[in-house]
C-alpha cells in the first residue's frame, strides 16, 4: 500500500534535486566546470561528496543485509574501509592534487598519461575502457538500489521503480554536472549520517536491546563472533578487510581530490571525511544487528531492505519518508559521481583524444552530457534482473577499480622513475587476474582484488627493472610537487 506521506517526501526530494540541476546547468560553462567544478570546492563539499559518492546504497543496504545475513564477522569490510579511508585522504589526497593541477589533467586517465608522457596514448585509452565497464555495472548496482527502495515502499514493479530512480539521476546529473553533483552530496552525505545514527539508535529498544539481538542470532544460528569460523579463518579476514584497498584506484573518489580549491584544505577536509565514515561505518553494522530480531523472515536478497523496514516499524510515515530519502541520497550520490567519471572517459579520453582533438568546450560539454544518457541506458538494462544483489554487483566494480588502478595510482604519486610501460602493464595484469579469479569461482575463497592487487604490483616491479625512466622532465616534475609538499 502507497504511503501518501512519503510519496510527498519523496516528490518534494525529487523537485530539490531538479531545481539543483537547474541552478548549476547555468554556472558551467567549460568542460573543466562541468567534470571538476572548476578546481574551487571547499573542504566541506570535498569531504562529504566524496564519502558520500564512496558509499552509495551499499551502505544503507548492502552492509546492513550482509550483517543481517553472516553476523558480526561481516564487521571486517567496515574496519577495511576505514582503514582505506585514512589512508586515501593522508597519502593520496595532497599528491592527486597538486600532480594533476601541474599537468592540467582533469580525468585520471589524462593524469596517468600526462605523469608518465605516454607517447601512445594507450594509458589514456585503456584505462577509459576500464572505467567505463567497471562503471556501468557499479552504476547498475545503485539502480538495483533504487529499484529494491521503491519497491518495498510503493508496491510498485521492480523493473518500474528501476526506470523511475535512473530518469531522476540521469536529469540533474545531465543539467549540472561536477557542481551539481558535489552540492547535492553535501545535503545527501548529512541526510544519510543523520538516518544512519538515528534508526537502530530507536529500533534497538523493540529489539529488546542486547539480549533480544543475542537470543536472536543464537535461534538463527548467525556468528556473534568477530573471527569467522571455518577452517582459513585469517583468509577471511584478509579477504573481507581488503575492501580497503579499493581506496586507492576509485576515480569518482580520486575526482573530489582533484576538484578541492587548494592543498592547504586537505587536512581539515580529511577530519571531516575520516570522522563521517567512522560513524556512519559503524552505525550501519548496527543496523544488521539490530534487523536480527526484528524481521526474522528477511532472507535472501530481500535482506537487503532490512533498513528501509526499520524505519517503516519504528517510525510515522512524515518522519519515514525522510528517513528513507537517505537511503535515495546514498543511491544517487554514487550514481551521479559514476556517471560523471564514466561521460569524462568518453568525452576527455576517448572523444577529444581519439576521434576530435580540435573540438570546443561548448561541444564537448554536450557530448558529455548524451554520455550520461548512453551509459545510464546501458546499465538500466544490466539493473533489469531482480535477482541482483546489491552487495554482488558493488564488490565486483570495486574491486575491478581497485586492482587495475590501485596500484598504479600508488606508484604515480610515490615511485620517482616509474614508466608508463610499467603502469600499462600493470593495469592489464590486474584488471586479467581480477576478471579470471571471479570468472573461475574462486571468489568465494579470496575477493579478486587481492590476486588483482598483487598481480599488478608485480608486473609494475618487473617491468621498472627491465625498462628505466630515463626523461628528465619526467623526474624534475616529480621532484618539483615532492619539495612542494614538504614545505607546505
Amino acid at each position: 500500500m502507497i504511503s501518501i506521506p512519503e510519496l510527498v517526501t519523496f516528490i518534494i526530494y525529487f523537485i530539490f534535486l531538479m531545481a539543483v540541476g537547474l541552478y548549476f546547468y547555468r554556472k558551467t560553462a567549460n568542460l573543466e566546470d562541468y567534470l571538476l567544478g572548476g578546481r574551487n570546492m571547499g573542504k566541506w563539499v570535498t569531504a562529504l561528496s566524496a564519502q558520500a559518492s564512496d558509499m552509495s546504497g551499499w551502505l544503507l543496504m548492502g552492509l546492513p543485509g550482509a550483517v543481517f545475513l553472516f553476523g558480526i564477522n561481516q564487521s571486517w569490510i567496515a574496519i577495511g574501509l576505514f582503514i582505506g579511508t585514512v589512508i586515501n585522504w593522508i597519502l593520496v589526497a595532497p599528491r592527486l592534487r597538486l600532480h594533476t593541477e601541474r599537468s592540467g589533467s582533469i580525468t585520471l586517465p589524462s593524469f596517468l598519461e600526462n605523469r608518465f608522457k605516454d607517447p601512445t596514448g594507450l594509458l589514456r585509452i585503456i584505462s577509459s575502457i576500464i572505467i567505463l565497464f567497471f562503471f556501468t555495472i557499479y552504476a547498475s548496482s545503485g539502480l538495483v538500489a533504487a529499484g529494491r527502495l521503491f519497491e518495498s515502499m510503493f508496491a510498485m514493479d521492480y523493473r518500474t521503480a528501476v526506470l523511475i530512480g535512473g530518469l531522476v539521476i540521469v536529469v540533474y546529473t545531465f543539467l549540472g554536472g561536477f557542481l551539481a553533483v558535489c552540492w547535492t552530496d553535501l545535503l545527501q552525505g548529512t541526510l544519510m549520517l543523520l538516518a544512519v545514527i538515528v534508526v537502530p539508535a530507536v529500533a534497538f529498544v523493540s529489539a529488546g536491546g542486547v539480549a533480544g539481538i543475542a537470543g536472536a542470532m543464537a535461534a538463527r544460528d548467525i556468528s556473534a563472533a568477530l573471527i569467522p569460523s571455518g577452517p582459513l579463518p585469517l583468509i577471511a579476514i584478509i579477504s573481507t578487510m581488503a575492501w580497503g584497498l579499493g581506496y586507492f584506484g576509485q576515480p569518482h573518489i580520486l575526482a573530489r581530490f582533484m576538484s578541492i580549491s587548494s592543498v592547504k584544505q586537505l587536512p581539515q577536509a580529511t577530519t571531516i571525511a575520516v570522522v563521517w565514515v567512522a560513524f556512519s561505518l559503524g552505525f550501519a553494522v548496527i543496523v544488521g544487528l539490530v534487523g536480527i530480531p526484528l524481521f526474522p523472515d528477511l532472507a535472501g536478497p530481500e535482506a537487503e531492505t532490512v533498513f528501509i523496514q526499520m524505519i517503516r516499524l519504528v517510525f510515522s510515515p512524515w518522519i519515514g519518508g525522510i528517513l528513507l530519502a537517505a537511503i535515495l541520497s546514498a543511491i544517487m550520490s554514487t550514481i551521479d559521481s559514476q556517471l560523471l567519471v564514466s561521460s569524462s572517459a568518453l568525452t576527455e579520453d576517448i572523444y577529444k583524444r581519439s576521434i576530435n582533438r580540435e573540438a570546443g568546450e561548448r561541444k564537448l560539454m554536450w557530448i558529455g552530457r548524451v554520455s550520461v544518457v548512453v551509459i545510464s541506458i546501458v546499465a538500466l538494462v544490466l539493473a533489469l534482473n531482480p535477482q541482483n544483489t546489491i552487495l554482488g554487483l558493488v564488490a565486483y566494480a570495486w574491486g575491478g577499480f581497485g586492482a587495475a588502478f590501485g596500484p598504479v595510482i600508488l606508484m604515480a604519486l610515490f615511485s620517482r622513475k616509474a614508466t608508463w610501460q610499467a603502469a600499462l602493464a600493470g593495469m592489464v595484469s590486474g584488471t586479467v587476474v581480477l576478471v579470471l579469479w571471479e570468472r573461475l569461482g574462486l571468489g568465494a575463497t579470496m575477493y579478486e582484488i587481492v590476486p588483482g592487487f598483487i598481480a599488478n604490483y608485480i608486473a609494475i616491479m618487473i617491468v621498472n627493472r627491465l625498462v628505466q625512466q630515463t626523461d628528465e622532465t619526467v623526474i624534475k616534475s616529480f621532484d618539483d610537487i615532492a619539495a612542494e609538499l614538504r614545505t607546505s
